[in-house]
């Protein structure tokens, strides 16, 4: 039982380190047309992301590997009954990172536009697919006894699930926003920290709507009524989600950023908190629902994976701790000179 609440803990926090990680390259691709006024200004945005986002989703393989390695079951359902927008997913971030290498190879309007078009959907659909279905998760899918999913893609777009997806949406797009009032400098830092301050009066509403409809619309609040200590975590992800204003009006972006990545963290695991035991519940009866205890391997393959994860993990996390604070200064004229520059 220890050794299956450690794995669900692992899983929530590995998809909260994604969503914190990867969710400002999302935010960024997803401003990118709307900001980048001049060609410029985009190979600037580009740039402020380029030596990081490849090393975010890591995190998104680490995640998937959890859930195939610790729920192999949860994983098979999973991956049969999200199958499209999954999919979807994938290819959105195959072209996204297809579009920042080939964008500049050729000097014309037409090939730059169309690779732009690429980074923008290859950034706002993953926030808005992957907040659709983890909303899904958190309210049910519909599948039975054997794991055959009863439904279909249209289905995931119920209002809930639209709801989840708008507010990872906003949330990237403030995370965004906020990495970008950090990385540039002059007229197109002005634009985005005018933009930063737009969204966050679009996020504040948009969370409350999303933590009143979890209410109505999920059993996540059971946890919490049976602890009420668990309430913390709504208290903090709420005071985050308050600086992240308070910050960026006192020009602190640097706190704005790490406002919005703990906003991010507290909202997944304001799911991840409300589902225990389940990872995979079923809106169709929960003796269907897959959980951390009826879903998971052997204790024996919990056992190794948990000494490679406490080993690795730390040199994965100081790595990227690492690159973050080297590339953590505003991208230059200079820094567009290099070669290695997009």
């Amino acid at each position: 039982m220890l050794l299956q609440s450690i794995w669900f803990f692992l899983w929530g926090l590995l998809w909260a380190i994604f969503f914190m990680t990867d969710g400002f390259d999302f935010g960024v691709g997803t401003l990118y047309p709307f900001i980048g006024k001049s060609d410029r200004d985009k190979r600037v945005m580009i740039n402020s992301i380029g030596p990081l986002w490849d090393g975010n989703e890591v995190w998104l393989i680490t995640a998937g590997g959890v859930t195939f390695a610790a729920f192999p079951q949860v994983y098979a359902t999973m991956f049969s009954s999200l199958y499209t927008p999954l999919m979807l997913i994938l290819f959105a971030l195959i072209f996204r990172g297809v579009a920042f290498e080939f964008r500049g190879k050729i000097e014309s309007k037409g090939w730059k536009k169309l690779w732009d078009t690429f980074i923008f959907l290859g950034s706002f659909l993953p926030a808005l697919l992957f907040g659709v279905v983890f909303a899904n998760i958190f309210q049910g899918i519909p599948f039975d006894g054997d794991g055959i999913y009863h439904g279909n893609t249209l289905k995931l777009l119920n209002p809930y699930g639209l709801l989840g997806g708008i507010l990872f949406v906003l949330l990237f797009l403030q995370h965004g926003a906020n990495w970008l009032n950090i990385k540039t400098r002059g007229e197109l830092q002005q634009r985005t920290i005018a933009v930063s301050k737009k969204i966050w009066l679009i996020l504040l509403p948009a969370a409350v709507i999303f933590l009143i409809a979890s209410y109505f619309a999920t059993d996540l609040y059971a946890n919490y009524f049976k602890n009420p200590a668990l309430f913390l975590i709504i208290l903090v992800t709420v005071i985050a989600l308050f600086a992240i204003r308070f910050f960026i009006a006192e020009q602190s972006f640097f706190k704005a950023w790490f406002a919005s990545a703990l906003t991010i963290v507290g909202t997944t695991f304001f799911g991840i908190v409300g589902l225990f035991p389940a990872l995979y519940p079923s809106s169709m009866d929960k003796s269907f629902s897959l959980t951390a205890f009826n879903a998971s391997s052997s204790p024996l393959t919990l056992k190794i994976m948990l000494g490679v994860v406490l080993v690795f993990i730390p040199f994965v996390i100081g790595y990227q701790a690492w690159a973050y604070n080297f590339f953590k200064e505003p991208v230059t004229q200079e820094d567009l000179d290099m070669d290695e520059a997009y």
